[in-house]
């Protein structure tokens, strides 16, 4: 039982009824951020930027959650 209130709390059912996974919603802050570090640097491919953002996933001991998406793009920024 507690189980299944866990699950169902760690998912979001949006108004139109459509279930939302969290892990989606975390993707989509993670697509935003590439999209805004490719505006700000287009002479790089995707590729290089999703692996500036790993290197930042790295230097933060292997998680970006904690970091402020503003802060996770300087540090990316950076290493580009």
């Amino acid at each position: 039982e507690n189980s299944l209130q866990k699950i169902s709390t760690s998912s979001s059912v949006k108004p139109s009824g459509i279930f939302v996974s969290p892990y989606a919603l975390n993707l989509s802050s993670f697509t935003k951020l590439v999209r805004r570090l490719q505006e700000k640097h287009p002479k790089f491919s995707r590729g290089e930027i999703v692996e500036a953002v790993q290197e930042v996933r790295k230097m933060n001991k292997g998680v970006l959650s904690g970091l402020a998406i503003s802060s996770i793009e300087e540090k990316a920024s950076a290493i580009l």
